[in-house]
C-alpha cells in the first residue's frame, strides 16, 4: 500500500516537473536540421556559407546563383516572360564574358498532357531560349538542347505550384570551364 502512495506521488511530481518548460533549452528558434539556434538560422549545416558576392565570376556556381539557371513558361507556352527574357540577358552576358563555355539547354513541361506532348513542348522551350541566346551574340556552335517533357520533373505533386515549376527551361554549363 505504501508502495503505491510512493509511485503515485512520483508520477504526479514528473508530471508537473514535465510541464514545465525549462527556460535555459530554450534559447531560440531552431532550424530543424542541425539544431543550430536562431543566430544561425540559414546556415543549414554549413558555417562556411558563400554570398554569391565572394565567387568567382567565371564559376558555375556564380552562373547558378547570381546569374540564374532557368527559366518559367506559362501553360502550353513557349514565349518568353519579361522575367525570363531579363534572366537570358544575364546568361548571355556571362556566356560572351567566358567564351570558352558550352551549355546544354534542358527544355521540360509539366505532367499534364501525353507523354509525346510535353517531349515536343519541351523542345521548343529549349529551342525558344537557345534561339534567344543566339540573337544576343552567344555562337550556336555552343548551345546544345534537349528534351526531357514531363520525365525530370523538378517538384513531384499534381498542384498549379508545382506544375508551374516544372514548366521551364534549364541552363546547364556543360563544358569550357577548368573545373
Amino acid at each position: 500500500m505504501q508502495i503505491t502512495k510512493l509511485a503515485i506521488a512520483a508520477i504526479a511530481v514528473l508530471s508537473v516537473a514535465a510541464c514545465d518548460k525549462n527556460k535555459g533549452l530554450d534559447d531560440g528558434p531552431m532550424d530543424g536540421v542541425n539544431g543550430a539556434n536562431g543566430a544561425n538560422a540559414g546556415m543549414v549545416g554549413n558555417s562556411d556559407n558563400i554570398s554569391s558576392s565572394s565567387l568567382d565570376p567565371s564559376s558555375i556556381a556564380y552562373f547558378k546563383e547570381t546569374i540564374g539557371d532557368r527559366v518559367l513558361f506559362a501553360v502550353d507556352q513557349v514565349q518568353l516572360s519579361p522575367e525570363g527574357a531579363a534572366t537570358l540577358d544575364k546568361q548571355a552576358g556571362w556566356l560572351i564574358a567566358n567564351p570558352n563555355v558550352t551549355i546544354l539547354i534542358e527544355g521540360h513541361a509539366d505532367e499534364q498532357g501525353t507523354r509525346e506532348y510535353n517531349l515536343a513542348l519541351g523542345a521548343r522551350r529549349a529551342s525558344s531560349v537557345s534561339n534567344y541566346l543566339a540573337s544576343k551574340g552567344v555562337p550556336d556552335s555552343r548551345l546544345k538542347t534537349i528534351t526531357y517533357g514531363k520525365e525530370r520533373p523538378l517538384e513531384v505533386c499534381s498542384t498549379e505550384v508545382c506544375y508551374a515549376k516544372n514548366r521551364r527551361a534549364v541552363t546547364v554549363v556543360a563544358g569550357g570551364l577548368g573545373s
